[in-house]
């Protein structure tokens, strides 16, 4: 068995900055996991079906265009979940097509909660902490073209590490 993922990675230098922020909050998991907008949560699969998924997210690419992606602001999921997180302001409808799309085939799983794209910046911190890096962020800005999503794979050492890219491949109409 194996743990995945599926998510759009945040470009350079969006990234780095909003790892950096998580880091600066305390957040033990900051340099574990890259900067992302989530599409298939961790999932565990046998490693047979890798070809298979693969194959399934290749398809997925193959029909989505790049789009535009705007992070703006903060919210949070608190009282339900303790994360702050970055909010997509542009891009929401684009990520929720891909979800779907992701989440389907040899991925057809439910979620623990409904699909809502965001970038997290604090997760599991005492609540000072929490309040710190909503008020922090919540100027935050950042605008960048989505072009593709990455499969990754949870590593023995706890880190999320990309295993393939997958670049959009239909033509702008």
């Amino acid at each position: 068995m194996r743990t995945i993922g599926v998510s759009i990675a945040i470009p350079e230098p969006w990234g780095a900055q909003l790892q950096d922020w998580r880091a600066s909050f305390g957040d033990p998991l900051a340099r574990a996991i890259p900067t992302h907008v989530t599409l298939l949560p961790p999932t565990e699969v046998e490693d047979a079906a890798l070809d298979e998924i693969e194959a399934h997210l290749l398809a997925v690419a193959a029909a989505e265009r790049p789009f535009p992606m705007i992070l703006r602001g903060t919210g949070t999921f608190r009282p339900t979940s303790p994360v702050v997180f970055i909010q997509v302001a542009r891009g929401i409808t684009d990520c929720e097509r891909l979800e779907q799309a992701v989440r389907s085939g040899p991925l057809l799983r439910g979620l623990h909660f409904p699909y809502h794209p965001h970038v997290t910046v604090a997760h599991d911190l005492p609540d000072d902490v929490l309040d710190r890096a909503f008020d922090k962020l919540s100027g935050y800005e950042a605008e960048f073209r989505v072009d593709g999503f990455s499969l990754y794979e949870h590593g023995p050492d706890a880190v999320w590490r990309p295993r393939s890219a997958f670049p959009f491949q239909a033509t702008q109409i």
